[in-house]
């Protein structure tokens, strides 16, 4: 098998195993890599052709492991399990990119804290307040969307240096 395998080469799993194969040369092959997560190069090869419908989740703990590749359990999270569906799809950017996000977005909680105050001051949200709370509604979105992924890069650049 070559090292660019042209059926699996937009899978997900297979993506996160070719990455791996950088800092590790015995994933560059299935064989390699199912004999490191423990299983058949079959049973991966049916993960990385999708022919496996549902991969189990002890399957994807183990690839994110052996991979170093932890936005693998986001993905998988939120495109394959139903009940992640609507969870954000968190990548991994630059630090320096996630800092200048996190900094833009921190600016906006002093203005969502006033009108979160202001919504809830009487008990009651009414409609002409619901595009207000639908706004702090995002912008908290918004700060746990950077929060994911300042972890997820800290998981991935972190666990390089231990």
């Amino acid at each position: 098998m070559g090292s660019n395998p042209t059926k699996a080469a937009n899978n997900m799993y297979c993506k996160c195993r070719l990455a791996a194969a950088k800092y590790n040369d015995k994933l560059n092959s299935r064989e390699g890599a199912a004999e490191m997560l423990g299983l058949s190069s079959s049973t991966l090869a049916s993960y990385e052709l999708d022919l496996t419908k549902v991969v189990p989740v002890e399957s994807i703990m183990m690839m994110a492991d052996v991979y170093n590749a932890p936005e693998l359990k986001n993905w998988y999270c939120s495109n394959v399990c139903p009940l992640g569906a609507e969870f954000p799809k968190i990548e991994i950017e630059d630090l320096d990119r996630l800092t200048i996000k996190a900094l833009s977005t921190l600016r906006k909680i002093s203005n969502v804290k006033e009108d979160l105050l202001d919504i809830t001051a009487d008990g009651a949200i009414s409609v002409e307040e619901r595009p207000k709370l639908n706004n702090v509604i995002k912008t908290l979105d918004e700060i746990s969307n950077v929060a994911q992924s300042l972890k997820l890069w800290a998981k991935k650049n972190l666990s390089k240096t231990e």
